[in-house]
């Protein structure tokens, strides 16, 4: 048996390396999948997490489909390289609206129907919510608001069954990672205070592994917790 076997997740981001990891985990362990983005991933839906409308649809048509909802997994994101000087106020907005709106919209939507269930409700954060990097302000700040909305939620929820947790992924490999130009004239020794002393980058599927586990019954006792998963970096 699975896991997850008879449960239904929401998973934000689905059509990203990270959001696609945690579907295809969830779905492996057993749970009906909704898979939604910008773009509907392959059975997904199309979901806007900045705009209320879109993310109360897609919660409704998850309901439709499946009847319930247990797990929800915020994991769209954004993020842009500026020196603080050149960040637009456009580009601030943009960053927070996604990663820390989007959150709380989605979580807002989603949690009549988890509180029914008993679900549960992961946050994509990262380790720029704990420790500043440079070139990020806008990130690290969304991040950070990420990790206090986990925790708020995870308080008020907890009597009614519902556990709120957040995952901090260091530097994980995919397309954001690889497509993430740094600011001219970037000072490394700045970026480099962050290496893993592992010494290699994390895969989507060991994201997917911590959520999967947050989310599941064998962390029935977990909530409002950062799970930091940076290879000792942050020690």
């Amino acid at each position: 048996m699975g896991r997850f076997d008879g449960r239904v997740a929401l998973v934000s981001g689905a059509g990203g390396g990270i959001g696609s990891a945690v579907a295809d985990r969830l779905a492996d362990e057993g749970a009906t999948v909704v898979r939604t983005d910008l773009e509907a991933p392959a059975g997904g839906l199309v979901c806007d997490v900045t705009d209320s409308s879109s993310v109360t649809a897609a919660v409704a048509e998850t309901l439709d489909r499946h009847g319930r909802l247990d797990v929800l997994a915020n994991v769209a994101g954004i993020g842009i390289a500026r020196c603080i000087e050149d960040v637009t106020l456009e580009e601030w907005k943009r960053v927070l609206d996604v990663n820390l709106t989007g959150t709380f919209l989605l979580s807002q939507a989603a949690v009549p129907a988890l509180r029914s269930s008993r679900g549960a409700i992961v946050n994509m954060a990262s380790v720029a919510g704990l420790r500043a990097a440079p070139y990020n302000a806008a990130y690290c700040a969304s991040k950070g608001g990420v990790i206090m909305l986990t925790k708020s939620m995870a308080i008020e929820l907890a009597s009614a069954g519902v556990r709120v947790n957040a995952v901090c992924p260091a530097s994980v490999d995919t397309d954001f990672l690889r497509n993430f130009a740094l600011p001219e004239g970037a000072d490394m020794a700045l970026l480099t205070r962050g290496r893993s002393p592992m010494g290699r980058i994390i895969e989507p599927g060991e994201v997917a592994a911590a959520v999967a586990y947050l989310a599941s019954d064998d962390a029935a006792t977990v909530s409002g917790t950062t799970l930091v998963i940076d290879g000792a970096a942050s020690a």
